[in-house]
Formats: C-alpha cells, structure tokens, sequence
C-alpha cells in the first residue's frame, strides 16, 4: 500500500511538472548569430551583477542597451540561470521602465526578452514581474510595429498567465485577449502563430477556478480556426 502510494505521488510529479513546462517556456537561443558571438559576450558575462545594473540605468543607449542584452544573456543560459540574483540586484524596475522606450525597439525587445526568462521560473519569481509593473506595458508592446517585439511581449504574458488562476485573470482584465486574437492571420509567420496558440491555451488551462464563460466565447471562434490549421503542433 505505502510502495504504491509513494508509485501515485511520483506520477502526480511528474504530472505537475510537465503541466508547468507546457504553461512556461524560457526562450533559451539555440546559437547566437555571428555579430552575437560567444567571443564577444564574454566582456559583458564577465561584468558583475552591479556593473550591469549600473549600466542598464545609463542615459547613454549604446552602454544600456549592451548591459540589459548582457542580462538577458545571462538569463538565456542553458543551466540554473541567476533569476534570483537578478531580482536581488534591482534590475526589475529598469528593465520595465525600457519597455516603454519606444524609439529603442532593440531595447525594448532585450528588455523584454529578459523579463520573459525571468517570469518562465517560479510562481514568486513570476510575481515579481508582475508587481514591477510589467503586465500594461506588455500589452502595449503587443501594437508595436516591430515583430520581434510583440512575439517577445506575447511569450512574456504567456508565462505570466501560465502561472495560474489569479495571474491570468489580471492579464485577461487589463485586455489581453482581442489584441492577441488580432494577431491570427493568414500573414503570420508559423512561429508567431505557435506562441499565440500556447498563450490562448494557457488563457483555458486552469480550472481552480475556470476562466470567466465570456472570456472562453471569446476565444472560441479564434480555437475552432487554430484546430483545422494545417499545422499540427
């Protein structure tokens, strides 16, 4: 009895933890490109925390821009990434307040992208995303003109609605879902369109409690043209 209660529990684990790899995802870069080398981000990995921070508060865009990629970087390693180290150094402000520069799209996109990787870890460290304010200014980025941008902006409030009933009825009430329907078209590149089938996923996911019945007749036209998509993931 107690070798198959403990046979159940092991299941329910490995249950609970690929639900949460299928509501999160950390956008880890499979290789750099040649101006993105490993030989030139190793001045910026060897910056320490406090450097980078310091920098990333800089007016100067070419020292910001390349501190906040270096976060980022570090973000995107393959193996126990310092989500909690970043947290602690003060950074979460400065990269929010980069999403709002918009005459900076590669900014705001680094920035962006590492807030991302931060929300994919822990249900705290989703949190801490959210209370620095981050979740309005996603859902602006979502009508930039930059692509990379809005996908970035779509996969962060992904993550954050990921993380469970209370964080995707925040994101559902600030008016997520009519500018994430608006990016199903014809035109989207297939990546896109996968990282906005997943965050419409997450939006119907949890069930303790289910999202409101108008939010799931809203997305309802949007699931029926995504099932008959010639893609099949």
């Amino acid at each position: 009895q107690q070798r198959l209660r403990r046979a159940e529990v092991t299941v329910e684990l490995r249950k609970n933890k690929r639900e949460e790899h299928l509501r999160k995802k950390r956008n880890v870069p499979q290789h750099e490109n040649s101006t993105d080398s490993d030989d030139n981000d190793k001045p910026l990995m060897n910056q320490s925390l406090e450097t980078i921070v310091q920098n990333a508060a800089s007016p100067e865009p070419g020292v910001q821009l390349s501190a906040v990629q270096a976060a980022r970087k570090l973000l995107s390693s393959d193996r126990n990434p310092p989500i909690d180290d970043l947290i602690s150094s003060g950074i979460l402000p400065i990269l929010v307040h980069c999403l709002s520069c918009a005459t900076n799209p590669s900014l705001q996109f680094e920035a962006a992208w590492a807030l991302t990787n931060i929300a994919s870890g822990t249900s705290q460290q989703t949190q801490a995303v959210v209370e620095a304010g981050a979740v309005p200014l996603f859902l602006r980025l979502l009508e930039s003109q930059h692509q990379n941008v809005c996908e970035q902006a779509v996969w962060a409030l992904g993550n954050i609605i990921g993380d469970g009933p209370h964080c995707r009825d925040y994101v559902i009430g600030l008016g997520v879902v009519k500018p994430l329907l608006a990016f199903i078209n014809p035109a989207i590149p297939l990546s896109f369109l996968r990282n906005v089938t997943w965050v419409i996923v997450n939006l119907c996911r949890n069930k303790d409690p289910a999202p409101h019945v108008d939010t799931i007749k809203e997305l309802l036209p949007a699931l029926l043209i995504l099932i008959h998509h010639t893609d099949t993931n």
